[in-house]
């Protein structure tokens, strides 16, 4: 292929298309970001994320959407950017939902069959988890999960899958998680006036816990605390089954008006005081080193101490687990959580804040990364706990998308990749590798065959042979 062709089949690859089927886009609305990932499986069924955007959240707050206007142009530009990094047309995203309003209920649904010896099915299942979506809400409130505990069929307790048993009543106790009929409702207008459409919604702890949980953590028992900008949302799982979900009106900005008031700086400075010096155990402090702040319009420079820094985050990430340690009391699951405690979301991110969480909880903490295979140019950057909420959705989006059955007949074209027809397939080789539409035997086959009887003719020929 000469340059021109290379720099036209260049050109072609980099040119916006509408977007594909197989294409998953995902956008977290938060507090202090929004952010959009585009996604989509590789030919091992592994998803790939071939572009993201990212801008400061303007019109959230508290994980709610307070200004429609603001937050329709965050999501837009977002949109924009990702297109540009994947080359994509977004038209649809799969959209995350958060704040005070969600609540979480238990209730038990009960189906009688009339056919006791028939086998349940998918459609008894499904029909018990759709009955769920007729419970009595307080005004202004919709079911947005539904989600099954353990099921009993007749007398046998403990079933994790019912369908294939046999039985006169299929009983379940369910997890419904309930949020604002209209947060969902904003979200959506957001996104209208954005010029993209929802193609799903989901509530961001479950997504978030998509992302960094382990199927073993979710079995023994595990706390997800995923600490954004406005809130802390509480995830809990035990034997591979949520059980319990809160959402605390506490967050990272809140440490950062701390710090303003506290230090007598401007909100900007005390957030780069946060990302920068900033330590949620101010015991860890060795080296106390003074911070120099530039004064305003000309005043002298102001002075900070790095371990009085710490001592006001400290104080801060004390009272959001004390609040978490709450949740975790008040779930009943205070003893089962062999998993410990994960912690996820910008939050995380402040320097020791596993340490404290360990001495705060007494559990087992670490900090929870997108653990998803990610393409080696956006895996620095995406692997980050900011992210968990976004890779989770692009998880959850990523299960409605089935890869098509592999052709074999196609495999020349898919090892080159070939848009450009300047590079012609010799129809004799195609024939020599592949066996025609009429399903004739092809030379692989006839080679192994002929080989196999002219072993057999020899052996017959001469039985006592050694071979």
């Amino acid at each position: 292929m000469n340059q021109n062709s290379q720099t036209q089949q260049s050109e072609k690859m980099q040119s916006p298309s509408i977007q594909q089927a197989d294409i998953v886009v995902a956008l977290d609305i938060g507090t202090t970001k929004v952010s959009a990932v585009v996604g989509r499986k590789n030919i091992l069924g592994n998803i790939e994320v071939i572009g993201y955007g990212k801008v400061i959240s303007d019109g959230v707050i508290r994980g709610v959407v307070s200004n429609i206007d603001k937050t329709a142009k965050a999501v837009a530009d977002a949109i924009d950017q990702a297109e540009k990094t994947s080359r994509q047309e977004i038209q649809t995203v799969y959209v995350g939902i958060a704040g005070q309003h969600i609540r979480s209920i238990m209730h038990q649904g009960v189906l009688y069959r009339s056919e006791p010896r028939k086998e349940i099915t998918r459609e008894d299942v499904d029909k018990l988890i759709q009955d769920m979506y007729k419970i009595a809400l307080p005004p202004g409130d919709q079911i947005l999960h539904v989600i099954p505990q353990e099921f009993m069929v007749d007398e046998e307790e403990g079933v994790t899958d019912p369908i294939g048993m046999t039985g006169s009543r299929l009983q379940s106790n369910f997890h419904i998680i309930t949020g604002n009929i209209s947060a969902a409702s904003n979200i959506t207008k957001c996104l209208e006036k954005a010029g993209v459409t929802v193609s799903g919604m989901m509530l961001e702890p479950l997504a978030s816990a998509q992302s960094v949980l382990s199927s073993d953590e979710k079995e023994a028992g595990v706390v997800l605390v995923d600490i954004g900008g406005g809130t802390t949302d509480v995830t809990i799982y035990h034997e591979g089954i949520i059980r319990y979900t809160s959402v605390i009106p506490l967050g990272g900005n809140i440490i950062t008006k701390d710090i303003k008031s506290g230090c007598s700086v401007t909100l900007e400075q005390a957030e780069k005081l946060k990302v920068r010096f900033g330590s949620a155990l101010s015991e860890e402090i060795i080296d106390n080193r003074i911070i120099t702040i530039p004064g305003l319009m000309g005043r002298e420079p102001k002075e900070i101490s790095e371990k009085n820094l710490a001592r006001i985050i400290q104080a801060r990430v004390q009272e959001i687990f004390d609040y978490v340690m709450w949740d975790i009391h008040r779930s009943g699951f205070e003893n089962k959580l062999v998993g410990g405690i994960v912690l996820t979301g910008g939050g995380s991110l402040l320097k020791n804040i596993d340490l404290l969480a360990e001495y705060q909880t007494g559990l087992a903490a670490r900090i929870g990364n997108p653990a998803e295979y990610l393409s080696s140019y956006y895996s620095d950057e995406l692997s980050s706990p900011i992210y968990a909420t976004s890779l989770g959705l692009l998880m959850e989006g990523m299960k409605s998308v089935e890869l098509p059955a592999p052709d074999k007949r196609n495999v020349a074209n898919k090892v080159f990749d070939l848009e450009d027809q300047d590079i012609p397939v010799m129809e004799e080789v195609r024939e020599l590798v592949y066996a025609d539409e009429k399903n004739e035997e092809g030379w692989f086959n006839r080679m192994v065959n002929n080989g196999y009887k002219s072993v057999r003719k020899f052996f017959e020929a001469n039985p006592d042979s050694e071979f």
